[in-house]
């Protein structure tokens, strides 16, 4: 794994769908270029979670950064940062048009380096439980095959974000990637099920530029070589297989707390 340097995301692979009402490269400018002032700080997370407001140029958004210093240790994910996978986690979403994590980049801020990221104004009116239980919804399942796609070791259900427009992200993304297959998730209603035709060609893009060099070279900073491996290989399981992934039989299937 290369020394983590601020990073923006480049322009890798050709989205397969269009990208949801954010102005996303308007949005990487601004995080990137922008000012950042700390407005507070999100208590319930387990690493340091500030509240920021971004400033450039007369525009201002809101988001989240999230400091490398503020991190804690963890065992099964010694290596790199949790901002470095929250960034690369980003950059499997954009690059295959996937769309469920908000736009981020990786940038100094007032405690050092860190991920900053547009925050997103999720729906209230949604139940969180109640749509984290549906299995009908097809923005739901497609996140199920992206979270199989990074081993999301934490998909709960606060982690997800439904927006006023009808999109749906998710946010958390830092203890994803690693190389034993340790998924951890409530999304678990389609499993042993085929994936949908959108999920397959996800997959495919998402294996072309692995393959490629493309994503593995913009991977590189982030994550370790064994990592990206197996990123690819799981992808090469889900297209062979294509159904949705079981719960690991030596690992907790669901997070906790579930929220």
């Amino acid at each position: 794994m290369a020394e983590a340097t601020a990073g923006v995301p480049g322009d890798i692979g050709h989205p397969a769908s269009p990208r949801p009402g954010v102005d996303e490269e308007a949005s990487l400018e601004l995080l990137t270029t922008g000012e950042l002032s700390v407005e507070g700080r999100l208590v319930g997370a387990s690493n340091a979670t500030l509240y920021c407001t971004i400033t450039a140029a007369g525009r201002q958004a809101a988001c989240v950064y999230k400091p490398v210093v503020g991190e804690r240790p963890l065992w099964d994910f010694p290596d790199g940062t949790l901002a470095g996978r929250e960034l690369a986690a980003y950059l499997v979403s954009r690059a295959a048009g996937w769309h469920v994590v908000p736009p981020t980049v990786y940038r100094d801020g007032p405690f050092g380096p860190g991920m900053c990221q547009l925050w997103i104004d999720a729906d209230e009116s949604v139940d969180l439980v109640e749509l984290a239980r549906n299995g009908e919804d097809p923005r739901l399942r497609q996140m199920a095959v992206f979270d199989a796609l990074i081993n999301n070791a934490d998909r709960k259900i606060g982690h997800l974000l439904p927006t006023p427009a009808g999109h749906l992200y998710g946010c958390d993304h830092g203890v994803c990637f690693g190389a034993e297959y340790k998924l951890r998730t409530v999304l678990w209603q389609w499993r042993g099920k085929r994936l949908t035709p959108a999920a397959l060609a996800a997959l495919r893009t998402s294996h072309e530029l692995l393959a490629g060099g493309a994503l593995t070279d913009a991977l590189a900073p982030w994550l370790t070589r064994t990592e990206i491996a197996a990123t690819r290989r799981r992808v090469e399981l889900l297209l062979d297989r294509k159904v949705h992934p079981s719960p690991p039989a030596d690992w907790p299937a669901v997070p906790w707390p579930p929220v």
